[in-house]
């Protein structure tokens, strides 16, 4: 399995964030092949943080670059920084 975090910092309005990404984002995530889970967290502060976990590298890849058409298209007003980005490997889970 693999997995991708993503940190979004100066979030303007976490809740319509959180609206859009549940009603409009999820879906298409839903989509790629090897989808196992995504959850989109308020970190508090204007802080928000994406983990996806994907059953192959590919997927994770392709999460991303959904993530970031999504963010362009939808969310640029909410989110004006690019994330911080990390992925790879599950090597441990439950």
């Amino acid at each position: 399995m693999h997995a991708v975090m993503r940190r979004y910092e100066g979030v303007t309005d976490p809740a319509e964030a959180g609206r859009r990404v549940n009603e409009e984002f999820l879906p298409l995530l839903r989509q790629v092949p090897g989808f196992v889970a995504y959850y989109w967290i308020d970190a508090g502060g204007g802080v928000m943080v994406s983990a996806g976990v994907f059953q192959d590298r590919a997927g994770a890849e392709e999460s991303t670059q959904r993530a970031g058409g999504f963010v362009r298209d939808r969310l640029a007003e909410l989110l004006p920084n690019p994330p911080q980005v990390t992925a790879g490997e599950v090597v441990a889970h439950s």
